[in-house]
């Protein structure tokens, strides 16, 4: 497949369009979107032992929700991709993080910016393990307590993804 990126934006990338059920109708260059379609997105949340959780501060140059704090790892589905597929390849992608097996969380129906099915996976890994996050996708990647996390939802929700606080009930 032929793409190329430009100011974080990948060209070219086909992604599924789905209907309601998540079936897919339609194929379409990301960059082609129009209201109302519906596509596919993973999410990934990375949690320690001692239950903190690594969440990623998006680049500050992406389309949507720059410099907001989320699930460790995130990205649309393309086509020929499963949501098993497309989440393992963003987790080396983004932060490094490979050969790790992914637990298969809950699926949602989500509107935000655009509307989309997330899939949800889940890991946990040694709070030593060492990342390396991707400029062109992350701006930093952080662990946090999960009365940190609590306190930081609650006194400043504008840092993270829109819908963050339903977020919390998958990890």
């Amino acid at each position: 497949m032929d793409f190329w990126i430009i100011n974080g934006y990948t060209l070219g990338m086909r992604i599924p369009i789905v209907d309601e059920n998540d079936e897919i109708i339609s194929y379409r260059d990301k960059k082609d979107r129009v209201a109302g379609d519906v596509c596919r997105v993973t999410g990934l949340w990375v949690a320690a032992q001692n239950g903190d959780v690594l969440l990623a501060q998006r680049a500050f140059d992406k389309e949507y929700n720059p410099g907001l704090w989320g699930p460790a790892v995130a990205g649309t589905v393309e086509e020929g991709e499963t949501y098993e597929s497309n989440i393992v390849k963003e987790a080396k992608e983004e932060i490094g993080l490979a050969g790790y097996q992914f637990k298969l969380g809950p699926k949602f129906r989500r509107s935000s910016s655009h509307d989309y099915f997330v899939q949800w996976f889940t890991v946990v890994v040694s709070r030593e393990s060492q990342f390396k996050k991707n400029d062109r996708e992350v701006a930093d990647i952080k662990w946090f307590s999960r009365t940190e996390l609590d306190k930081l939802v609650e006194e400043k929700p504008d840092i993270f993804l829109p819908g963050f606080e339903n977020y919390k009930s998958t990890f």
